[in-house]
């Protein structure tokens, strides 16, 4: 049984310029996706797809592979991951090689943990599931959301603007940090591997979107709070 960790990681960033090897605390953000991956001891190769030369050079440095540099077509904006992640396996089936599972990992995500990884693989394999995705809580209930109309906000579901919050249904969120797939079900085109999908519970003090500075700032108190 054999897995692949793909770390995505295109050079342009229009947000957080060069976010994908930006310092985190102490050292290029990139690192802590790759560090997780190779403690995780679940993966046989490690690599990193991009088209940046410096981002190649602080993946090699940090002990991932990256065996060739991302196309032009799928280092474009409106490339997708699943785009990405075909590139790579094509490409290493050009070169005899195969996997039988495999994670995206982000790149930009320095909460990914080797236990959480090897929590995730176990759970894929056990359930036998297409895709498994991590998952957050709503920490408000979406249920009890405003829109705004003009200068007035309105209930979008009036029906439960009056309730409790623990008289609604639970919704969760993608966490954005990583994803696990069975790369023969990926492949199968007749396979949806999105409606095939199961979870990873994760906690909300383990999860930070990351499109901003303030963003940026709030992940490495958080990291901090975490790791001491």
């Amino acid at each position: 049984m054999s897995a692949i960790a793909i770390i995505t990681a295109r050079g342009g960033s229009k947000r957080i310029p060069h976010k994908n090897r930006k310092l985190f605390l102490d050292r290029p953000i990139i690192c802590y996706s790759i560090s997780a991956a190779l403690e995780s001891g679940i993966f046989d190769e490690v690599m990193v797809s991009t088209d940046d030369e410096e981002i190649a050079k602080i993946a090699i440095e940090a002990g991932a592979n990256v065996p060739f540099m991302r196309s032009d077509k799928t280092s474009g904006d409106y490339a997708t991951t699943d785009e990405v992640l075909e590139e790579v396996l094509k490409e290493y089936e050009a070169i005899g090689k195969s996997f039988d599972y495999m994670a995206c990992l982000y790149p930009t995500d320095p909460f990914i943990t080797p236990e959480r990884l090897q929590e995730a693989f176990q759970k894929l394999v056990q359930v036998g599931a297409a895709q498994l995705m991590p998952i957050t809580s709503f920490s408000f209930p979406p249920q009890r959301g405003v829109i705004k109309q003009g200068e007035r906000v309105f209930y979008r579901e009036p029906e439960n603007a009056l309730k409790r919050s623990q008289d609604l249904e639970k919704i969760y969120h993608d966490c954005g940090q990583f994803y696990f797939y069975d790369v023969k079900k990926f492949i199968d085109k007749n396979i949806n591997h999105d409606e095939d999908m199961t979870f990873l519970e994760i906690s909300e003090l383990e999860v930070q979107d990351i499109d901003n500075e303030t963003d940026w700032k709030l992940a490495e108190l958080k990291y901090k709070l975490l790791h001491g």
